[in-house]
């Protein structure tokens, strides 16, 4: 979160998601691109968020994930193929709720709020 009187930083990421709507797309599977994508992701952030859309995937990373074609298949379905259409994000740290419309976050900020 970025509004100059969001104080507390360890709240302020991930955003929460609240009153949202999703749509699941499907696309092909490509494992190389996920276990490439791996080292990259906020784990943690990750599985929250992936349960503010009640969506299950495990707490942490298998020892071998290029090998555990489930794992890899519920990391495919939380981030490529869930889109949220509408609703919000919200941040813990000052309450400030950053609508999201047709797929797009709106994160601009009113003047008072820089």
């Amino acid at each position: 979160c970025h509004v100059k009187n969001c104080t507390d930083p360890d709240k302020q990421y991930p955003l929460r998601f609240k009153d949202v709507q999703i749509e699941q797309i499907e696309y092909e599977p490509n494992e190389e691109f996920l276990v490439r994508m791996l080292p990259r992701l906020d784990w943690t952030a990750l599985v929250k968020t992936a349960k503010d859309l009640n969506i299950a995937i495990p707490d942490s990373v298998p020892e071998d994930p290029a090998s555990d074609q489930e794992f890899l298949q519920k990391l495919h379905t939380i981030i490529m193929e869930t889109h949220v259409t509408d609703g919000s994000m919200v941040c813990d740290g000052c309450s400030h709720e950053y609508k999201i419309t047709k797929g797009i976050a709106n994160m601009l900020l009113a003047e008072h709020e820089i």
